[in-house]
């Protein structure tokens, strides 16, 4: 998304199914290690969506981000230090849960210059970021509480624990 929320960047075709989704807050890693990643997966001619479209505060995500992560065989969340900071991100991540259920999705967490214990446990930027969200949501608290369930939920799975390269 953009530096409000996840980033990807997709071929044309949005009938296209991906094999993998990238999920990553933009102003944390997307003039670096998303990058790379992307260039590495296209080099070997993997089908990978990369949100580089600027998402508006207010607007909701598109139907088509929601329909690649449906489509995509494996989702690559790529944790960073403001992810949970960005709405969009935790939206895109519940999403990515769900379809890890119900469609099987293979998701892959990458904690990048963030401890997995903070992931998981909701402390740090990711225990501030959520104090953010009770605040700002307090009339909707069920939706904050499924973005916690799925971080942590996404934080349990086998990674790789990556310091700032």
């Amino acid at each position: 998304m953009s530096s409000q929320g996840a980033s990807m960047s997709s071929p044309s075709s949005s009938s296209t199914p991906y094999e993998v989704f990238l999920s990553f807050r933009g102003v944390d890693t997307r003039r670096g290690f998303t990058d790379h990643l992307y260039a590495a997966l296209q080099r070997k001619g993997i089908l990978t969506f990369r949100d580089d479209e600027e998402l508006e505060r207010g607007k909701s995500i598109s139907p088509e981000l929601l329909k690649a992560i449906e489509e995509s065989r494996f989702a690559i969340v790529i944790f960073s230090r403001n992810y949970a900071f960005s709405t969009w991100c935790l939206v895109e991540l519940a999403h990515i849960v769900k379809c890890m259920r119900e469609r099987k999705l293979t998701i892959w967490p990458i904690f990048y210059d963030v401890d997995p214990s903070d992931v998981r446990k909701q402390t740090g930027t990711f225990g501030q970021a959520f104090n953010d969200h009770e605040k700002r949501f307090k009339d909707n608290i069920k939706t904050v509480k499924m973005w916690r369930a799925a971080l942590r939920e996404v934080a349990n799975l086998s990674g790789w624990h990556l310091q700032d390269r």
